[in-house]
């Protein structure tokens, strides 16, 4: 894989970004958002799989930095997440321009939540909640009209707002993907809706408002119904289905290539892999923390087993917050059951680790091409042995 694959945002740009095709349409859209009356605008992009929603996320993201000197960027797609690891829920305030849109860029949010797994249909309640706090936050720390008095989000944004809010949603539009993506927009009540819609009609969401009730129809929203972009500047079709797990993967493993010096040079997944095996990990006394399963239980003598070579979320558990924030992913490379001890990999920097109380499990991986890099023996896979059944 080319070294580009594991792009952050603290390297450069070594090469041109390639050519992105914007199409005029969604070109006017965003000139209408970004150079209209709503000074500070509350932008929910929303639409069916591979539309175009992340493209079109990011380019008015890019347009509105022009005109603003940041930009709050709220990520709600789990699955696919622009700025941070997958299984994470996130708030983040961008101040410069990304101009290639092709390649992960991470990242620290300002605030962010550990979902722990892919789709929201694990648990669409925590999941809501979790989008309510980070929106929540967005009013309290951004929302200079909102610092005192919450109770008026649905009654439109004024003018001395602090920061414009672009909102990514994810692909599921149907059944509870549908409830939840209406939920949202009770909750924002955002002052521009942008509908992606793709030529099969049945994949898209219905026209209009459609997430009021009959005749709470609000005025104050703008409805913009757009098209996917069917063509690249080249005229060649580009209607094809995204390979979501390896752009998963590769997000995961910028993530962990955050814990060398940025110009280290490792360009390939092997590279990075034996890297990681050769870091020397931080050293976690069970005894200091708590160890939360998101979605299962575990037998307490089975919870050493169960943490070893997983991904788990590092919280901040507070008593003045009912949901732990998270501040980054680890890697649980070794347990030493006899000690009491966690051996955890993760670029996290140690003075915010410090405040760590919290670990989560939930369904984020390693990455199976990390685990299986040719030339690389992994401590956790082995040869000869029976099939997981």
């Amino acid at each position: 894989m080319a070294a580009a694959a594991f792009k952050t945002s603290n390297q450069s740009t070594e090469s041109p970004s390639p050519k992105i095709y914007i199409p005029e349409e969604w070109s006017n859209a965003v000139d209408a958002i970004a150079s209209g009356s709503v000074a500070f605008p509350v932008v929910f992009v929303c639409g069916p799989k591979n539309c175009g929603k992340t493209t079109f996320s990011r380019h008015l993201l890019n347009v509105l930095l022009q005109r603003h000197k940041k930009v709050a960027y709220l990520d709600t797609d789990v699955g696919q997440t622009e700025f941070t690891p997958p299984g994470l829920l996130s708030l983040t305030v961008i101040d410069k321009i990304t101009p290639d849109l092709t390649l992960p860029c991470l990242k620290t949010p300002e605030r962010c939540f550990f979902f722990g797994d892919i789709s929201s249909k694990r648990d669409p309640s925590a999941y809501l909640s979790y989008i309510s706090a980070l929106y929540d936050h967005y009013l309290k720390e951004y929302r200079t009209d909102n610092r005192t008095e919450s109770g008026n989000r649905s009654k439109g944004f004024s003018r001395d707002c602090s920061l414009p809010l672009v909102i990514n949603t994810p692909g599921w539009v149907k059944g509870i993907g549908y409830e939840l993506l209406v939920d949202m927009l009770n909750y924002i009540s955002p002052t521009h809706v942008v509908n992606i819609r793709i030529s099969v009609e049945s994949k898209n969401l219905p026209s209009g408002t459609f997430w009021s009730n009959e005749g709470n129809y609000d005025d104050d929203v703008s409805v913009m119904e757009i098209n996917a972009a069917l063509q690249d500047h080249l005229k060649r079709s580009m209607l094809v289905q995204k390979d979501s797990g390896l752009l998963r993967d590769m997000r995961m493993m910028a993530y962990f290539k955050q814990c060398f010096p940025s110009d280290r040079n490792m360009s390939t997944i092997k590279e990075l892999a034996i890297a990681l095996c050769a870091l020397p990990p931080y050293g976690v006394d069970v005894s200091s923390v708590k160890i939360k399963h998101l979605y299962h239980k575990v037998p307490a003598n089975e919870i050493y087993r169960s943490l070893n070579a997983t991904i788990v979320g590092l919280a901040v558990s507070s008593a003045s917050e009912k949901l732990p924030t998270c501040v980054g992913l680890g890697i649980v490379r070794a347990v030493d059951a006899s000690k009491g001890v966690l051996y955890v990999i993760t670029p996290v920097p140690v003075q915010i680790l410090e405040d760590v109380d919290l670990l989560l499990q939930g369904f984020i991986q390693i990455p199976t091409s990390l685990l299986q890099a040719p030339g690389c023996v992994s401590p956790y896979m082995s040869a000869n042995v029976l099939p997981y059944i």
